[in-house]
């Protein structure tokens, strides 16, 4: 039964036009196409280099607003950066980014172009300052050009002629494109944005060395949860509460003294 089962959903998969990467170990992704379940050492190598902080999309010039609210008084101290970071992750964007690339990754997964664009559309769209803008675009246009150039596909040449492409969009259109399992490519992704704040904080505050690694060891479940849910997530779902963060970016616009560009 459960063979019979299988044979009918590839066989409306292939009835409905819809196209999946081929994966060792399939597990659903809730579309019906496959990701691995289990994450082999070129997959983690080939994302841990292109989420690394020396990958060259510039992510160390970026707080999220941060350098505004340290300079305020707002997070004076290590836990404060956490709690902060932990919201951002749970209601900000954190939770949404991850939604897009996941999106993003389902829709270069089915061939889906149109669906792409409409994500892309909205990811630039829920960038609402100038700098927070700058944030995604500057690293999404950054990031495809990398990678296109040293591994090149056809979706990521359309990818480069278009404009206006978020961060996540290109990280999870690139790890689709390249049949990279979109669990393993949500989570190092939010684990490199929350690893990015803690390393604006940790220059900020300014914090020890240690202290940062301390709080990378206090986020690491809020990070697997968040990505977690964000793969079983739609587009619909995307969406948050993280308005100071706005209001930071807002304020960090007109800052007299800025190391950072957001």
């Amino acid at each position: 039964m459960a063979m019979a089962d299988d044979r009918n959903r590839l066989s409306a998969r292939r009835r409905s036009g819809r196209r999946c990467w081929k994966a060792a170990a399939p597990a659903d992704d809730g579309e019906g196409c496959t990701t691995r379940a289990a994450v082999s050492a070129p997959v983690l190598a080939r994302l841990l280099t292109w989420l690394s902080p020396a990958f060259p999309v510039g992510g160390f010039s970026y707080s999220h607003g941060l350098e505004w609210l340290v300079e305020a008084g707002h997070i004076p101290d290590a836990p404060r950066l956490g709690d902060w970071i932990e919201d951002v992750l749970r209601h900000g964007a954190g939770r949404t980014d991850a939604i897009f690339l996941a999106e993003a990754w389902r829709a270069v997964a089915v061939a889906d172009a149109a669906r792409l664009k409409e994500i892309a559309d909205v990811a630039a769209a829920f960038a609402t300052t100038a700098e927070r803008r700058l944030e995604t675009l500057a690293q999404g246009a950054a990031f495809l050009t990398a990678v296109a150039a040293a591994w090149p596909h056809p979706v990521l040449g359309e990818l480069n002629d278009a404009s206006g492409i978020a961060y996540p969009v290109a990280v999870g259109a690139s790890a689709a494109a390249h049949g990279l399992p979109l669990p393993a490519a949500a989570h190092a992704f939010t684990q490199a944005f929350a690893a990015s704040l803690v390393s604006a904080g940790v220059r900020l505050i300014p914090l020890g060395q240690s202290d940062g690694l301390r709080l990378l060891a206090r986020l690491e479940g809020v990070i697997a949860e968040v990505a977690a849910a964000a793969v079983r997530l739609r587009l619909e779902d995307a969406g948050g509460a993280a308005i100071l963060v706005e209001i930071a970016s807002m304020r960090h616009e007109t800052q007299y003294t800025r190391l950072f560009r957001s």
